[in-house]
């Protein structure tokens, strides 16, 4: 039982870094070279969107990267348009830029090939979405009460 548990998160972990391996194929194969897959990806979750960074971070899944590194990398090189928000002058929204766009529109029309290629498999992925759904709800819900209850180091110096 433990092992089949385990073989999952592994997995997980092996298809997130395999999926960025990917994007990171598709922008060499269209010389992009100044944008990492991880910003891609950060490009494709912003779409036509006007966001925080802190909206971003929460959108999407990162592999742990520094998102506000990474939204500063792309507004130097052209990516990202940032601005004052004009509902709190406090917060920086970002959009994407036209070359942005191109790049976006790339990873969608690379993802619908995908699609394409995998054919009536794509049925069979709804049923694991539906498994690796109920799967992150119990992490959220494990991440929940972990944070309601002490920790074992507190409750065993009671």
């Amino acid at each position: 039982m433990t092992a089949g548990y385990l073989s999952t998160i592994g997995l997980i972990e092996r298809l997130h870094r395999q999926c960025l391996e990917v994007i990171k194929v598709e922008l060499d194969r269209g010389g992009i070279r100044d944008l990492s897959n991880v910003q891609a990806m950060i490009l494709f979750n912003i779409g036509d969107d006007e966001l925080t960074v802190g909206e971003l971070t929460q959108r999407g899944y990162y592999l742990g990267s520094n998102v506000s590194y990474n939204v500063k990398k792309m507004v130097e090189n052209g990516y990202l348009i940032q601005e004052r928000s004009r509902h709190d002058r406090r917060s920086q929204i970002v959009r994407l830029s036209e070359k942005a766009l191109a790049v976006r529109d790339r990873i969608r029309v690379m993802y619908d090939r995908h699609v394409e290629a995998l054919g009536p498999e794509m049925a069979q992925l709804e049923g694991v979405n539906k498994s690796l759904l109920k799967l992150e709800r119990f992490w959220n819900n494990q991440i929940s009460i972990g944070q309601r209850t002490p920790s074992s180091s507190q409750d065993a110096a009671a």
